[in-house]
């Protein structure tokens, strides 16, 4: 195989990776005694592989954040470069690679932000931008929705809503609320304008029961994604824009997973409501698919001028560090160059949305299909009627049968989320649909 060299593919190499990472490496999210972790060598594109030489199409791209494929030779070589040439810097002195990757991500952005603080990641970029809300407003409050995901840190995890939250709640100001989700409605809702109708109007009475004057900010995920690739139905992010500007509440779409070309927009915003704008966006992973950590706030112009005379109190150490800057400028100049978007666009709306759907309608174990671009779930049922979540013990039985075919997959609760990189090709969506079939027969057979 041309893209696995001797190194890669080695069983004792393998054994010696899965030794060292099981005597010493603690993990996230786990009890750590039960862990038996997938051992990956290398990858290239849309495929891992395993020390052996097994090969997998990595319909998880990690943690939904590759989404310019595995080793992309253009971003490979802008680290390579900038590591030649200035490997760190302090984030008080000006860098040319910075400066580039900010003018980047605002041409996409658009003219209505001006500014990006730089992160480490997601979470602190969640941290950054609720505390730009709460100075610029004089507020405290923070508004999240209970199906979310925003980070493992001190107000980020806090404004999480799923039960990772539950054992931090250390932060302060922080209330939830219900955002829509048609297949699993808190509304009673019987089409997604009454789902969109009904969910602005709950969240009209949570901002008028906190006290709108102390609410600073509603953060959410433009499409939540590990709570289940819920997108918004028509007319809700215009509404929850309308509601904010009623209030004087700042607008936060923590854009972390489900930007740059994850939904087919660089951002999933500028694709919903006709591009209702926020005024702060949040973003990490797919700005640089992860190949240097890296995260940070996009900052509409009147917030960035609120920090001309006044002292923004946040900082790190290694925010806008030259590597990761360099992996940005070289990521999305090659997603634009090589209509990286324009693809995975294209694979939702031809291959993906279609593709699913055939499944969805072979397969009484999937109750719904829904996404955009790359960024899909199917939310699996014991009976389509009822709706009755499946177990996690086909949950995972569904994930072994679809690696033993070489698909490394991404489970949450209930679901397969479909979520390739945006490189993903036709004949490997094609692919990735027959081991599904056959994952989903196999399962349903033992049932």
């Amino acid at each position: 195989m041309n893209d696995q060299n001797s190194a890669s593919v080695n069983s004792a190499t393998g054994q010696l990776a899965y030794d060292l990472d099981r005597a010493h490496v603690f993990h996230s999210w786990s009890a750590q005694g039960a862990l038996t972790p997938f051992v990956i060598a290398g990858g290239l594109g849309s495929t891992v592989w395993d020390y052996d030489g097994t090969r997998y199409l990595d319909f998880s791209s990690q943690l939904v954040n590759v989404n310019i494929g595995h080793q992309h030779p253009a971003v490979v070589a802008a680290i390579k470069m900038q590591a030649d040439t200035l490997a760190t810097v302090a984030p008080a002195h000006a860098n040319l690679a910075r400066g580039e990757a900010a003018k980047r991500i605002l041409g996409k952005a658009g003219s209505h932000f001006g500014k990006v603080f730089f992160t480490n990641g997601g979470a602190d970029a969640n941290e950054n931008a609720i505390r730009m809300a709460r100075i610029t407003t004089g507020r405290d409050k923070v508004l999240s929705t209970y199906r979310s995901y925003h980070g493992n840190t001190g107000a980020a995890v806090v404004a999480t809503g799923d039960w990772r939250r539950i054992p931090n709640e250390y932060a302060r100001g922080h209330v939830h609320f219900f955002g829509p989700f048609a297949y699993r409605s808190e509304f009673w809702s019987n089409s997604p304008e009454q789902e969109s109708e009904r969910a602005l109007k709950h969240l009209e009475h949570v901002i008028h029961a906190e006290g709108a004057s102390s609410v600073a900010a509603i953060l959410l995920e433009t499409v939540p994604g590990t709570a289940g690739v819920l997108v918004p139905p028509p007319g809700y992010l215009a509404g929850v824009r309308a509601l904010a500007d009623r209030f004087g509440i700042v607008v936060i779409f923590d854009e972390v997973m489900c930007g740059f070309g994850r939904t087919g927009e660089w951002f999933a915003w500028q694709g919903i409501d006709g591009g209702v704008a926020p005024d702060l966006i949040t973003f990490a992973k797919g700005v640089n698919s992860g190949y240097v950590p890296t995260g940070g706030v996009a900052i509409s112009e009147s917030i960035a001028h609120a920090f001309d005379t006044q002292v923004f109190p946040g900082g790190l150490t290694y925010s806008g560090h030259p590597l990761a800057m360099a992996s940005i400028v070289g990521a999305l100049d090659a997603m634009e160059t090589e209509g990286i978007v324009a693809n995975a666009a294209q694979i939702g709306r031809d291959q993906l949305a279609p593709g699913l759907a055939e499944l969805a309608a072979k397969h009484p174990l999937i109750g719904d299909v829904r996404g955009l671009g790359v960024f899909w779930a199917l939310d699996l049922v014991d009976d389509v009627e009822s709706r009755a979540p499946v177990s996690g013990g086909v949950v995972m039985d569904l994930k072994k049968a679809l690696m033993n075919r070489g698909l490394l997959p991404f489970t949450a609760d209930n679901r397969i989320h479909v979520v390739p990189p945006c490189v993903v090709t036709v004949d490997e969506v094609a692919t990735a649909l027959a081991i599904y079939d056959e994952a989903f027969t196999e399962v349903e057979a033992a049932r």
